[in-house]
């Protein structure tokens, strides 16, 4: 009878491993329980906005009902490590971007492995910055700010998302770039750093362009400048950083999925076709414009590339800038 329960057991095994391999594909395109895109910070920020974007015609194109679940906390490093040891099966995915590799460029043991533990499936937009000062800050441009910054060394604050968030790091990048002393004041997210500048408790932020319409329209805020090569087609008329003094200076981000990485390549490969046909729609490319996006149709390889090229860049900023987890 042991004999027999070992044999079966045995078979049973291979059958269902078979079947697995078999059907990688037509189990992908089949509906079957709730599939996630982790946001590893506060719900509301700019990394869930490119993944809202998408989420309705994700779902039609896979057949799999999509959800977005923030798991925020510790810079990102909790919801980023969760779908790092997720099942490797295509049905949990991280909401990344170029900041995916700054815990680990600062030192920190983030609990996972930024570029050995992540498989980059698919970009959803680009996207730059934009840089805003509270409205009594007696500056126009980008240019008056950075005199006006060096006439007070160490007075002047600026908020961010976060420590080794996007935004801290574009603006720690910028304060190195222009030579200027200001003290850097964390926040849980976005909305709460601008809401401060804009109350009068901080002086600057540089928030991503996704989003940043509503804030526009706050008459409390000036916008100064852009972070991107070239202006914006959605914002013409802000001069990038470059323009104002700091010639070469950008700082853009992808805003894209990763998988386990250990996500077979047939399911990469499936999600990567589906959210590339999803971003050439023209609806959507007016939705993701609308958020500051641009929306590249990157193949694996192609966003493998950047991805890489990515984590040297971010560790480079990193090590410039001289930012830690105390910053």
């Amino acid at each position: 009878m042991m004999q027999f329960k070992e044999n079966f057991l045995g078979r049973r095994q291979l059958m269902l491993a078979a079947l697995l391999s078999a059907g990688l594909g037509k189990a992908f395109a089949q509906s079957g329980g709730v599939s996630r895109i982790i946001v590893p910070f506060a719900p509301g920020g700019a990394r869930e906005m490119p993944a809202r974007a998408i989420q309705q015609e994700l779902s039609q194109e896979t057949g799999q009902n999509w959800i977005i679940e923030s798991k925020p906390g510790a810079g990102g490093a909790i919801g980023t490590a969760f779908v790092s040891k997720a099942a490797p099966d295509g049905k949990t995915l991280l909401m990344a971007a170029s900041s995916h590799f700054v815990t680990a460029a600062m030192g920190a043991r983030p609990f996972y492995e930024p570029v050995k533990e992540f498989a980059p499936v698919a970009n959803i937009g680009n996207q730059s910055y934009i840089l805003m000062v509270n409205a009594s800050v007696p500056v126009k441009t980008a240019g008056e700010f950075i005199q006006y910054a060096k006439s007070k060394p160490g007075v002047l604050n600026y908020n961010s998302a976060g420590v080794g968030s996007s935004t801290h790091l574009a603006m720690a990048y910028f304060a190195k770039t222009a030579d200027i002393d200001m003290v850097h004041v964390p926040y849980k997210g976005t909305a709460e750093a601008v809401t401060d500048v804009s109350g009068g408790r901080g002086n600057a932020v540089i928030v991503p362009t996704a989003g940043v319409g509503v804030y526009l329209q706050d008459t409390r805020l000036r916008v100064i400048g852009i972070t991107s090569k070239k202006r914006s087609a959605l914002l013409p008329n802000i001069p990038t950083l470059a323009e104002s003094g700091l010639a070469g200076f950008h700082f853009e981000s992808w805003f894209g999925l990763l998988a386990p990485a250990a996500t077979p390549v047939a399911i990469q490969e499936k999600i990567n076709a589906a959210v590339n046909k999803i971003i050439g729609n023209k609806d959507v490319k007016e939705r993701l414009l609308a958020l500051g996006m641009d929306s590249p149709q990157w193949n694996l390889d192609a966003f493998n590339k950047v991805f890489l090229a990515d984590r040297e860049l971010m560790t480079k900023i990193v090590k410039e800038t001289g930012i830690t987890r105390e910053s």
